[in-house]
């Protein structure tokens, strides 16, 4: 119950440093931040949040009967053990972050906190929703060192909102001891450049001196283009989480059975000899390069806003809630605010088959809702069934209005373009 505790306190300190960039980018008239991209971050963000409550577990099982039944040492609890861990579990970041882009397996998983085309706060809320654990191998050294929940707590805790910060682009340099050392905004810009002297360079977490150390270390020189080498061309956050993967298995239909094992440890790019071989990262060409930025009309943009600010609202209740939750309705939650994600993304996107999805998805989640306030909490169903209608028939009249003049609109369009 702490850790969720934790997690929602962290939320609006997250999100208020998010506001102060953007009052930044108001104030020195820069596009640091565009509304689909970011929400598609932060949409991508409360599915990590929601997809550890499941899996977290798991790891921390596997982490500490590995500390209690063969660990080596026995930290004592302390700040020094604090100390030696944030060092520790930098170190072992480094590996965990730098076979997550060199191996295909990790890379499928790590390649979401990759996609977003800007470089601005919400990108790091834009995690993967499985590379935690399944990159726990390169964490279970830490456990031999016989270390208590606490510390590790705090050290993993620390790593984490120390790489928040570093995701901007109004912090230039830091001092160059500083810069030697550690991590910095400068550094990672540099990471998640897609040009290719930038790829795979700077994996560091906190210390930019393990890069340094083993040869993947890059300064910053012109200002990188951010992405992936071939953009993802999508909102969807259930796709960004699963597309690589998806690519992979096309891929493998192709090869050799020998090759299809290779492919899956092998590096982002390889192919073998007789599909073309090794495919090298091109050169971005600032001439042709366009961010993808398929959005819908302002009204349409500021009903995905709205459902976003309920789907934020619904995570934390279902977090903070959620070691009382019936199983049921920890996994309907989980697939109500995961499908609303989705579906958010494809308004953003207007595919066609969205507004029968919407409509499904509204009368889900009232019922969803009703039902478990009729379970868990009788006192307020009926204050809940009532407001749950009214907002539920306003969402519905709005989005159909959306939808017929957004569809209305591109029909008369089309009807001009065709007559000039």
């Amino acid at each position: 119950m702490k850790e969720s505790l934790y997690t929602l306190m962290a939320i609006p300190f997250f999100l208020g440093l998010i506001l102060v960039e953007l009052i930044y980018q108001w104030r020195k008239h820069k596009e640091l931040y565009r509304l689909n991209d970011a929400l598609t971050n932060l949409n991508i963000g409360i599915g990590n949040i929601i997809m550890n409550l499941f899996t977290r577990g798991l790891v921390f099982g596997l982490f500490f009967w590995v500390s209690e039944h063969i660990s080596l040492l026995h930290l004592k609890p302390g700040w020094m053990s604090v100390v030696i861990l944030l060092v520790v579990y930098d170190f072992c970041f480094y590996w965990a972050h730098r076979y997550g882009h060199q191996v295909n397996f990790f890379w499928a998983a790590h390649v979401v906190h990759h996609q977003s085309e800007d470089y601005n706060l919400s990108v790091a809320l834009r995690q993967s929703w499985i590379h935690s654990t399944i990159a726990i191998v390169f964490f279970l050294p830490i456990a031999l060192l016989g270390v208590d929940i606490i510390s590790l707590g705090i050290a993993m805790s620390v790593n984490s909102f120390y790489q928040f910060w570093i995701h901007t682009q109004a912090i230039k340099r830091m001092p160059k001891w500083f810069e030697f050392i550690f991590n910095t905004p400068s550094h990672h810009r540099v990471h998640h450049g897609v040009n290719p002297k930038y790829i795979d360079k700077n994996h560091g977490g906190m210390f930019i001196i393990w890069d340094r150390l083993f040869g993947t270390f890059k300064e910053e020189e012109e200002a990188p283009t951010y992405g992936i080498t071939t953009q993802l061309k999508s909102w969807n956050p259930v796709y960004a989480n699963t597309h690589y993967y998806i690519d992979m298995v096309k891929a493998a239909k192709k090869m050799l059975w020998k090759d299809r094992l290779t492919l899956l440890f092998a590096k982002p790019g390889w192919l073998p000899e007789y599909l073309g071989g090794y495919q090298a990262p091109p050169e971005v060409d600032k001439i042709s390069y366009r961010k993808f930025n398929d959005h819908g009309s302002k009204s349409q943009n500021i009903y995905v806003l709205a459902q976003f600010v309920f789907i934020l609202l619904g995570a934390c209740a279902f977090i903070y809630y959620y070691e009382g939750l019936h199983i049921f309705f920890k996994i309907a939650g989980f697939v109500g605010l995961i499908l609303s994600t989705a579906i958010c993304g494809a308004i953003m996107e207007q595919k066609k088959w969205v507004r029968y999805a919407e409509y499904f998805r509204i009368a889900m989640i009232l019922i969803g809702l009703n039902a478990l306030y009729f379970v868990h909490f009788i006192d307020w169903f009926q204050v809940t069934l009532v407001a749950s209608l009214v907002l539920g028939i306003y969402f519905i009249v709005w989005f159909t209005l959306n939808t017929i003049y957004q569809t209305s609109f591109i029909g008369l369009t089309k009807k001009i373009i065709a007559k000039s």
